[in-house]
C-alpha cells in the first residue's frame, strides 16, 4: 500500500513466541532479533513478501497464561532466508530446504516498548472494535498474521503503549 507520493504507508503485525521459546524480556535485552523458525507457507509469504522495514509488531506470548499482547517491536530489515534452515544442529533445521532455492524466510526485528498492561486475549475479545482480529478468530493458528491499523491502535491503547519511533 502506498500514499499519493509513493511512499509505503506503515502496515501491522502480530508476531507469536512461546515465552519460554523467547520473550519480550529476551528481546528487550537483546534489543533485536531475527524472527525464525516459521514453518507454515502461509507465514512464510508474509515475512518473504509482505512485511517491510519500519512495519509496526505486536509481540504475543502464547500458549502461556495468559496468552497476551506484551510489547510492540519495529521491523528493521525485510524478508531474507533463515539461516537455522541450512544448521543441522538447529531445531528448525529443514533438510529439503536448497541454499540456492530457500524454503524459510525471517525478518529482523528491534525493541520498541514493553506494555505497561499486558494485553491479554480474553480482554481483546470484549472489545468490539477487535472482533475481527485474526487472532481472535476460531482456527486462527498463524504464527504471524496481519493486524489493521485500527486493531493496532485500540491494542496500543489497552496496553497503555506509545507509537514511539
Amino acid at each position: 500500500m502506498t500514499t499519493k507520493r509513493g511512499k509505503r504507508t506503515r502496515r501491522y503485525w502480530l508476531f507469536k513466541s512461546e515465552p519460554e521459546s523467547y520473550s519480550i524480556e529476551q528481546l528487550e535485552r537483546d534489543g533485536s532479533t531475527f524472527w525464525s523458525g516459521v514453518r507454515n507457507y502461509q507465514a512464510r509469504n508474509l515475512l518473504r513478501d509482505e512485511i517491510r522495514c519500519d512495519d509496526g509488531v505486536l509481540f504475543y506470548h502464547s500458549n502461556a497464561k495468559p496468552m497476551a499482547v506484551v510489547g510492540i517491536a519495529k521491523v528493521t530489515k525485510e524478508g531474507y532466508p533463515d539461516p537455522t534452515q541450512f544448521d543441522a544442529s538447529d531445531n528448525y533445521f529443514d533438510p529439503g530446504s536448497d541454499p540456492a532455492d530457500p524454503r524459510w524466510f525471517v525478518v529482523d526485528i528491534a525493541f520498541v516498548g514493553k506494555a505497561e498492561q499486558p494485553v491479554t486475549r480474553e480482554a481483546m475479545k470484549e472489545r468490539p472494535e477487535l472482533t475481527e482480529m485474526m487472532l481472535l478468530q476460531r482456527g486462527s493458528r498463524l504464527s504471524v498474521q496481519p493486524v489493521t491499523r485500527r486493531e493496532w491502535q485500540t491494542v496500543l491503547r489497552m496496553a497503555r503503549l506509545q507509537e514511539n519511533w
